[in-house]
């Protein structure tokens, strides 16, 4: 083994290698005054900076996870190296030839693991470079130029060509010192039937760095229609390389990252380069994986967490891009900064929006970002059928969480109003009061939120607020959460039920005509189809034990029928139980289906009118004005008016 290294010469690379400007390679640093400087600790999630570094003194500390130490003590933590591999890497920053004191000078093969795969991956990618002079590279070198880029740009990011025989990177390789068993463990070289071959053969390659600018693997493009290979192919996970936790062109976009607080993200190298050209030095990319938590602690050490910073991410207007816009929304609350979405016209990447309008275009198209959580509601709503009283409560319950997501307590209001104005709900202060309570659910749930679409609130079953249906109704549910007796339609729904099960014969024919969407709290809607099922209230008026027999056993499930047999037993409010006061009943539940709908029917004729659809806005304003008929006769004439 190689002997100890000289202890004089680990002096003079903490010396030459100021700690502050190495920190800097990996987050953004701010003054802290008194001459130190502070940032978001790398070794531990926090969302105000306490990791501290003092540049007079050489050191680091955080103060949140206590981790502590100097400029080699940062990288070893940083990038699990041994003492030895992070002295090694320093001294070759800065240009120091190190001593040993046992053996001399250290021989190459018996340097780290991590280092000797770094420089493999150094003179590879120089290889690579020095090939794409060559005439066998026209083909790669006409690539870049349909793309709009010259030889400069392609010496910018790199760029090179690897050569289309069996093993000439291997060999040249070979020739610098590299053992077989260090090739195939970088990634470079794959196993043969005759020993190491190149992995990457006749293909297009970009070197990809990590944040402190080390190449530490390839992503290769085809360019050969004889290639059966896919279209891209990047590096196989190494001891260097996890393509979870690296972004192309971070090396080249850190420093105006951290100086302009935002950061572009787009989906190819082609695209990063484009963005680059065009100025918009802040664009990076994954490496043939989706943008995820590993990617997002990278870019929050760089912004900082300030409110003002923002991250941008394109993709194409398909439906692919719109899918992977939404998993990025999934991940939002994992910045504090602000998300934006910038869609391409015409389903064109910025490479190709680029080639096809010019550099302004590509910067005009990060200009005309959204914010990436009215995408996402836009979506949502989308997804659902706003002509019909379903539809719009589906859509409310799945973009609610959405909107109480978002950080910005007066964007937050604003969005929930216009969430009603998608929706056609009239009642915007509804709206507003059910995103409220979304977002105490998820304090309560320790910000969690109900869980997706549909999930489930506070009392376990769905998350939709039962008072919602006071707006639209939804589909009726076998169960549900405690329900609310506090609010006057959930009270009238329950006494109705409890007559239709009790005292069947007070409410019989006219209850039978009521639909299960005239019951706003689904577990009611549940009971009122089971009681259709069963023949009716009518049925009731001849064998009452028998009927609630019917009824509990058309209920679908346990819950339905629990609820039955509650109801069945429950006392009536009212000590006198009479016509009178079933008719009551009945038209305060009819009062309330038909106020349900001509909010509906004000909410279609706002849209329709907006959308100068005549012939379907006379058909709504006919319909509006039949139930504004039959909702004045109710109050007037009570249950005559059945």
């Amino acid at each position: 083994m190689a002997g100890r290294i000289n202890d004089e010469d680990v002096k003079a690379v903490r010396d030459a290698v100021p700690i502050d400007a190495v920190v800097s390679e990996y987050l953004q640093l701010r003054n802290a005054g008194g001459g130190n400087l502070k940032g978001l600790c790398p070794f531990h999630d926090e969302k105000s900076p306490s990791f501290q570094v003092s540049p007079s003194k050489g050191l680091f500390h955080c103060f949140g996870c206590q981790e502590g130490g100097d400029t080699i003590a940062f990288v070893m933590k940083i990038d699990h190296l041994s003492f030895s591999e992070t002295v090694e890497r320093l001294a070759g920053q800065a240009g120091i030839t190190l001593r040993y004191e046992e053996g001399g000078y250290n021989p190459t093969h018996q340097r780290g693991e991590r280092i000797r795969l770094i420089e493999a991956h150094k003179a590879a990618a120089q290889y690579f470079v020095e090939q794409l002079d060559g005439p066998e590279a026209e083909v790669g070198r006409r690539f870049l130029a349909e793309r709009g880029f010259d030889q400069a740009t392609a010496a910018h990011f790199g760029v090179g060509y690897s050569p289309a025989g069996w093993d000439h990177l291997t060999r040249f390789l070979r020739g610098k010192g590299f053992s077989d068993k260090e090739l195939v463990l970088s990634g470079i070289s794959q196993d043969g039937r005759r020993g190491p071959i190149d992995r990457f053969r006749g293909r297009l390659m970009w070197p990809i760095r990590d944040i402190a600018g080390d190449v530490v693997g390839f992503g290769a493009r085809k360019l050969r229609d004889d290639d059966n290979g896919p279209k891209y192919l990047n590096t196989p996970e190494t001891a260097i390389y996890k393509k979870s936790q690296v972004l192309y062109g971070i090396d080249l976009a850190k420093k105006e990252i951290a100086k302009t607080s935002s950061a572009v993200v787009v989906e190819g190298y082609t695209d990063v380069m484009a963005c680059h050209m065009a100025g918009i030095t802040t664009a990076i990319a994954t490496c043939g994986t989706a943008f995820g938590g590993d990617h997002i602690k990278i870019l929050r050490r760089l912004l900082m967490d300030h409110a003002s910073a923002e991250v941008i991410f394109t993709f194409d207007g398909d439906a692919a891009g719109q899918k992977a816009a939404l998993r990025a929304f999934e991940d939002d609350q994992k910045f504090a900064a602000e998300t934006s979405i910038a869609i391409t016209p015409g389903g064109m990447d910025p490479c190709e929006l680029r080639l096809a309008e010019g550099d302004v275009a590509v910067k005009e198209l990060v200009e005309s970002r959204t914010p990436l959580f009215e995408f996402a509601i836009r979506q949502v709503v989308l997804r659902h059928n706003l002509d019909t009283p379903a539809g719009r409560a589906a859509a409310l319950d799945e973009a609610a969480p959405i909107v109480a997501g978002i950080k910005n307590g007066a964007i937050k209001h604003e969005s929930a109003v216009q969430l009603a104005g998608l929706l056609g709900i009239m009642d915007t202060q509804f709206v507003v009061k059910r995103v409220g309570q979304v977002a105490r659910w998820a304090r309560d749930r320790g910000g969690r939120g109900p869980s997706g679409p549909g999930g489930r609130g506070p009392g376990g079953g769905p998350g939709q607020d039962r008072s919602a249906q006071a707006t639209a109704s939804a589909p009726p549910v076998s169960g549900g959460p405690a329900l609310n007796l506090r609010s006057p339609a959930h009270r009238t729904e329950r006494e109705l039920l409890k007559l239709a099960l009790q005292y069947p014969h007070l409410v019989s024919p006219a209850f039978d005509a009521y639909g299960a969407d005239e019951f706003t709290a689904p577990p009611y809607a549940a009971v009122r189809q089971a009681i259709e099922a069963a023949g009716g209230a009518e049925q009731g008026q001849q064998d009452s034990p028998a009927y609630l027999a019917l009824v509990r056993d058309a209920a679908p499930d346990d819950v339905v029928r629990a609820m039955v047999t509650e109801l069945a037993v429950e006392a009536i409010l009212r000590r006198t139980v009479d016509e009178l006061y079933a008719g009551e009943q009945l038209v305060r539940v009819r009062l309330r289906a038909v106020d349900r709908r001509v909010r509906d029917l004000q909410g279609s004729f706002t849209r329709l009118g907006a959308a100068g659809d005549q012939e379907r806005l006379t058909a709504v304003q006919n319909e509006l004005w039949v139930l504004q008929q039959y909702g004045r006769a109710l109050q007037e004439r009570g249950a005559a008016a059945l």
